[in-house]
């Protein structure tokens, strides 16, 4: 099993910034390409981002093109996703995840095996 501890959600602002982390254990973490996601109540979980294995290849909701960015730091175990230029329509509950084979579309939610507990990002007008 691996365990994903997400951090750094919060009260922003519209156009401030937040950097959620997201720090797994009980895995070799670089084995795994990790995804961002993010829920509002009544609706499904929507993809945000993914990044691979090496950090060599990432993908964004077009929603979130030019003002997130997503970053991993192996030695840390911790993957990162920078907000910034936030919107209203950006607060939901951030979850990270974990897949080891990614046999699925990167973009899908059952393309992971692993996921953490959420963040809550509340962006006010």
């Amino acid at each position: 099993q691996m365990q994903l501890v997400e951090s750094g959600g919060g009260l922003v602002q519209a156009g401030g910034s937040l950097r959620l982390s997201c720090t797994a254990s009980g895995r070799t973490f670089s084995d795994h390409a990790m995804g961002w996601f993010r829920q509002v109540p009544g609706k499904e979980r929507e993809f945000v981002s993914t990044i691979r294995w090496g950090a060599t290849s990432t993908e964004y909701k077009d929603a979130v093109k030019g003002r997130f960015t997503i970053s991993r730091d192996n030695a840390k175990n911790t993957v990162y996703l920078e907000m910034n230029n936030l919107k209203p329509e950006d607060t939901a509950v951030y979850y990270c995840a974990a897949s080891r084979l990614l046999i699925r579309p990167a973009t899908t939610i059952s393309a992971y095996d692993y996921w953490g507990q959420g963040t809550q990002v509340t962006v006010s007008s």
